[in-house]
């Protein structure tokens, strides 16, 4: 043998495994937007997982699985994957179906053993995040909540100038997840109804709120408007939140359904320098198309005309500042991050504890938007 030679990595398996590891198997509850766009493409796409399961009764979304991922199962309810007969058992339960069971259908995976990945929010009140995480303590079930803006381009690139000390010190965080859709489109995320925890303030707010404490630290004081612009409209469509940081950092996010202009998606400002980011990160929009990560070409990339723009005194709209490269989302990483915990009992990507810190902030916008006071946690 040439000593010279380069080593040799284990063949893989078709899945990506090692030679002579099964892949895990995952079941997916739910099959309408998070589950056919978000869950299931980058579950397919993670070396070590196979989507084994799709749970949904809608015959349509049934079709539509078994065309996307033929010889997948499907099962009409959850149920079927705590009792699967003498079909093997399943090695993560990922759950992307509507809000109100998050609890319930967590709660069930969790007492049977089986792994569990929650889309956000993970529950209504902080309170049941807490149970949920002291849940998985008990029984030695990893839990993990589904955060993917964390591995959004632009948050990504924040967090590398954060890290060089680009900015200075941190004085203001403006952060927009804004759209325009000034017509109602239905469905439970815009129901009023408290059980259905509808309304922006939870859905983009669940990632504006995620992503300030993850680069900012704890809130200690919430301040909130939250509006029912469009008629017919039962829930939240244009909110606004306020968070004081423990450090001393402001964040003020903004979530809507009714701009008609949209604003910067980051707008960062600190003692050295800011820096001002449009646009959304591209992977949502691949997705959308039936794009895989894995394929020929890049993922999760942008052409430059959309970098941000790092500097002071002038505005990025006439070209003010240095552009910043951004840095390429990464989606797949996270659920990269679930095969390597469940194989290595490694820690979740992000944990229950982490949604619950969340959820308490979302809690106090909704009590200041309500009661019009500021609220110190």
């Amino acid at each position: 043998m040439n000593a010279n030679a380069p080593a040799t990595t284990p063949a893989a398996s078709p899945t990506g495994s090692p030679a002579g590891t099964a892949p895990l198997r995952v079941g997916l509850v739910g099959y309408g937007l998070a589950g056919s766009v978000f869950h299931a493409p980058l579950v397919s796409a993670t070396d070590g997982l196979v989507l084994d399961t799709v749970v949904t009764s809608d015959p349509g979304r049934q079709a539509q699985a078994r065309e996307e991922f033929p010889g997948i199962r499907i099962a009409a309810s959850a149920a079927e994957l705590w009792d699967r007969g003498d079909a093997p058992g399943l090695d993560l339960v990922v759950i992307a179906s509507p809000n109100k069971t998050h609890v319930p259908l967590a709660t069930a995976a969790l007492t049977a053993g089986i792994p569990v990945v929650v889309d956000k929010p993970l529950a209504a009140t902080a309170a049941e995040a807490r149970e949920l995480a002291a849940l998985a303590d008990r029984t030695g079930t990893f839990l993990s909540v589904f955060q993917n803006r964390r591995w959004d381009n632009d948050f990504l690139t924040l967090r590398r100038l954060l890290a060089d000390g680009e900015l200075g010190d941190i004085q203001r965080f403006e952060s927009r997840f804004e759209r325009w859709r000034p017509q109602l489109k239905g469905g439970w995320r815009e129901s009023g109804a408290p059980e259905e925890i509808g309304g922006l303030l939870y859905d983009l707010g669940s990632h504006v709120v995620d992503q300030a404490l993850v680069l900012f630290g704890p809130a200690v004081r919430v301040y909130a408007e939250t509006d029912v612009r469009r008629p017919g409209a039962e829930a939240d469509d244009d909110t606004f939140i306020a968070i004081t940081h423990a450090g001393g950092v402001r964040s003020h996010l903004y979530v809507s359904a009714t701009t008609a202009q949209l604003g910067p998606r980051f707008r960062v400002l600190g003692s050295r320098a800011g820096y001002v980011k449009y646009g959304l990160d591209p992977q949502e929009a691949a997705l959308r198309e039936g794009l895989r990560p894995g394929s020929d070409q890049p993922w999760g990339e942008e052409p430059e005309h959309m970098w941000g723009r790092l500097g002071s005194g002038e505005s990025p709209a006439t070209g003010g500042g240095t552009p910043v490269p951004t840095v390429p989302g990464d989606y797949p990483a996270y659920y990269a991050s679930v095969a390597a915990a469940l194989r290595e009992s490694g820690p979740a990507p992000v944990t229950a504890h982490e949604a619950a810190q969340c959820l308490a902030v979302l809690e106090a916008a909704r009590t200041s938007s309500r009661d019009g006071v500021t609220v110190t946690l």
